[in-house]
């Protein structure tokens, strides 16, 4: 939506500068998105008199000045034929920009005489196409600016045009009154009162107009139409050329001008039709498919059936509210005009526009919204102006249809509002904000007015109180707190867990997932699941028909899409629910990671290699750290079939209490998933693993014994199928409160321990608390040990 400056003044008393008035309309929520002022690039010129002219010693076209200037006298070589004794002139000087001619002066020298600056003509600095000798001024002081001078004047060459973005909930902001409707209830103005003219009829309107059954529930609610004979067709004055020029329309002919004008002017299209081509009377319907018309572009549109169309004897001669039909357009030799103004569906020319894709200022209002209550009025107004500019008498008015009803009213609570908005607004206040608007309010009711289609509820009065007061005013104010204190934490314990478990993995170096909950049959059914009980009843596609029951499956999915794209080795871990059921409590959370390929890239120091189960293992124990499990636990066999059966371990805090599992998956799970090996990974369930005792938010002190620790080693024979694991546990078992550590450094296989043996070396670390240990108290554990670990495994102590 285009407007100038002059033109909002028709309609708002104000002195606000154009600074002023756009950022309150950008406040208002009619954001400006652009400003042409022509005085910003004649902000630097001022006013001279030529007190001297002689021909130039060397040029027959040329004139030498002396200009009488602010800054004293100075020589200007001019060509114009105009340069003469005595005028008042438009002086640039060095260093100034000349627009029209996109350069920036500097003193010169022309056929051997300096000239300090110019005297300027019309189009030079863009005022109009005039070029035949420089700007002649009838007065002005010198020194003065030529901007100021103009806006004396001849303001309009000075005009400043705005431009707003318009949101689809405000058609009143397309007609320049309701933009001062707007501006005048901020407060930077008075919103100026406007006459109402009414004509009485000469004469009975020799056409008349009917809405067909097709086109009265959903196509015209009402249509006024009237003749005007005897007009004078041709341009239309100056003041309204410029002013359509200024806002990017191309001025036609005085009348339509006149509708473009109040297209603009008070958001009404309007249309007139040259009476004396129109062919009886009119009608408005539904077209028929394959109908055609011309329009007033000269483009052929053929219908597709069901748009609303205004049709005389002849056929059809505008499509309805869209665009009228170039057969009864007017013209120059125009002398009997019907004009018409109607209220149409807006829906319906939403649907005809895009049908036929004619995008139109008419269009563009009315599939927005006019105000229905304007009709007649519209009818009288451009009358009115009619007259004034062409002449012409006028018939009676003949009306088909009525003026929707669209009054409504809607409660304003004061308190209400304040609450809503955060900002202390007085009743008084809101209600004269209301008032400038256009509400009208009978108590606490608010009657909408009926240019205002997007207020519909108490809301909406909110929000208008607000929009006018200005959301820039509002200050933060922190809430008040439910009790005194430092507030208690938000997250749940589990919510804290799955954050630490989060930042954990991304530290160790992997990258987060978010892979989808939904899974095939097939790769579900590899990790336990794909039973009916998860099974989707309307599933978005076959791959994904039922619920996951581990996070593995997507994370393999990923890897093998990766892995295609040459992305070999990878470190991805997830956060998510799986399920093992379709009921409420039927699911789990889980932390997973998975590593494929090797740990780095090749390097001259061959320290790549690829990935093994320690690796998943450490880092199953660092998120378990990270989530508050115990330092003690138990590593046991016999997890799910997915997971290597030789090369993988649970960590549980006893049989039935698992934490964490670890190692490689297994090679046919990693072939029917299409992932390369090797691939190791961890899953962690946050939720098994148990509250501390005592919580806290500080951490415990520190326990650290002052007294030397004790290491001893044991080489005990076994046999070649008992694990390290067996071993270390009943080690760790002889004395639980002095065995700090235990840990295997050396295997034998084979010489002299025979067939189906093998050695395993331990160091036990035994740390005392609250004495040093003797010869005995060693001995006395030592052989604990013995008995423990040969009691376990069926070894016994190498000699």
């Amino acid at each position: 939506m285009k407007f100038t400056l002059s033109w909002l003044k028709d309609h708002l008393d104000t002195t606000a500068s154009v600074d002023e008035i756009c950022e309150a309309l950008t406040d208002l929520g009619l954001e400006v998105e652009g400003v042409e002022n022509p005085a910003d690039r004649l902000k630097s010129f001022t006013l001279g008199k030529v007190t001297h002219a002689e021909q130039h010693p060397d040029a027959d076209r040329l004139r030498v000045c002396t200009v009488q200037t602010d800054e004293g006298s100075k020589q200007i070589v001019c060509g114009a034929p105009n340069a003469r004794t005595g005028i008042t002139i438009v002086l640039c000087k060095p260093g100034d920009y000349v627009p029209g001619i996109d350069t920036t002066l500097s003193v010169g020298k022309i056929r051997g005489v300096e000239s300090h600056g110019m005297m300027a003509s019309e189009r030079e600095l863009e005022l109009s196409d005039e070029h035949d000798g420089i700007i002649e001024l009838p007065s002005g002081e010198i020194g003065e600016l030529f901007i100021d001078w103009l806006a004396k004047n001849a303001p309009e060459k000075v005009d400043p045009t705005i431009e707003i973005a318009i949101t689809p909930n405000r058609p009143d902001a397309l007609g320049v009154r309701g933009i001062a409707r707007d501006l005048a209830a901020r407060g930077l103005g008075k919103l100026k009162p406007v006459e109402t003219p009414s004509h009485d009829g000469q004469f009975a309107c020799p056409i008349s107009v009917t809405i067909e059954d097709d086109a009265k529930e959903d196509g015209c609610f009402v249509f006024a139409g009237r003749l005007i004979r005897g007009v004078k067709n041709g341009p239309s004055p100056e003041w309204l050329q410029q002013r359509l020029k200024a806002i990017g329309l191309r001025p036609i002919s005085a009348l339509v001008d006149i509708t473009n004008f109040f297209t603009y002017d008070r958001n009404r299209p309007l249309h007139v039709f040259d009476a004396g081509k129109v062919s009886g009377n009119l009608r408005v319907h539904r077209a028929k498919a394959g109908d055609k018309i011309v329009g007033l572009d000269e483009k052929e549109y053929t219908f597709s059936g069901g748009q609303v169309v205004i049709s005389d004897d002849n056929g059809i001669e505008s499509i309805a509210g869209v665009m009228g039909g170039l057969a009864t357009g007017c013209t120059e030799e125009t002398t009997d005009v019907f004009l018409e103004a109607a209220v149409w569906d807006h829906v319906q020319i939403a649907m005809t526009g895009r049908a036929l894709k004619i995008n139109s200022d008419a269009r563009y209002r009315n599939e927005r919204g006019i105000d229905p209550a304007y009709n007649m009025q519209a009818m009288e107004d451009a009358t009115a102006m009619i007259m004034e500019l062409c002449g012409g008498e006028p018939s009676n008015v003949t009306v088909a249809g009525k003026v929707p009803d669209v009054s409504r009213a809607y409660k304003l609570d004061a308190k209400r509002v304040q609450s809503l908005v955060g900002m202390d607004i007085p009743e008084t206040e809101q209600r004269q904000t209301l008032t400038a608007l256009g509400f009208k309010l009978e108590g606490n009711m608010a009657q909408v007015p009926s240019w205002r289609p997007d207020v519909l509820g108490e809301a909406d009065l909110v929000e208008e109180v607000a929009r006018i007061a200005s959301l820039t005013k509002l200050v933060g104010k922190p809430l008040t707190r439910a009790s005194a204190g430092v507030p208690k934490q938000i997250l749940l314990p589990l919510q804290k867990r799955e954050q630490a478990a989060r930042r954990t993995a991304a530290g160790l170096g992997y990258n987060e997932c978010v892979t989808y909950s939904f899974v095939d049959q097939k790769s579900a059914a590899l990790f336990g699941g794909g039973e009916d009980t998860t099974r989707l009843e309307n599933p978005i596609s076959s791959e994904m028909s039922h619920m996951r029951p581990d996070l593995l499956v997507g994370l393999l999915q990923a890897a093998a899409r990766n892995q295609a794209r040459g992305f070999a080795d990878l470190a991805l871990f997830e956060v998510g629910p799986v399920f093992h059921g379709g009921e409420p409590g039927e699911q789990a959370l889980q932390v997973s990671g998975l590593l494929v390929g090797k740990t780095g890239p090749k390097d001259i120091l061959g320290e790549s290699r690829s990935v093994d189960v320690f690796d998943a293992k450490a880092d199953a124990e660092a998120v378990l750290a990270a989530v508050g499990a115990p330092a003690k636990v138990q590593v046991m066999r016999d997890g799910p079939s997915w997971w290597h059966p030789g090369r993988h371990g649970k960590i549980c805090l006893g049989p039935k209490k698992v934490l964490a599992i670890f190692g490689e998956l297994h090679p046919k799970v990693l072939k029917e998933m299409g992932v390369k090996g090797p691939a190791v990974a961890f899953t962690v369930w946050p939720e098994e693993v148990p509250e501390a005792r005592k919580k806290s938010a500080t951490r415990p002190a520190l326990k650290s014994s002052d007294l030397q620790a004790v290491e001893r080693d044991f080489a005990f024979v076994v046999d070649e199928r008992v694990e390290a694991l067996t071993l270390i546990n009943a080690a760790a078992g002889a004395d639980k409160a002095l065995i700090e550590d235990v840990r295997v450094f050396d295997e034998f296989i084979g010489g002299s321990l025979g067939e189906g043996k093998k050695s395993l070396a331990i160091t036990v670390r035994m740390q005392p608390q609250d004495k040093t240990l003797k010869d005995e108290d060693i001995e006395a554990v030592a052989a604990k040990i013995v008995e423990k670990v040969t009691k376990a495994t069926g070894g016994s102590l190498r000699g």
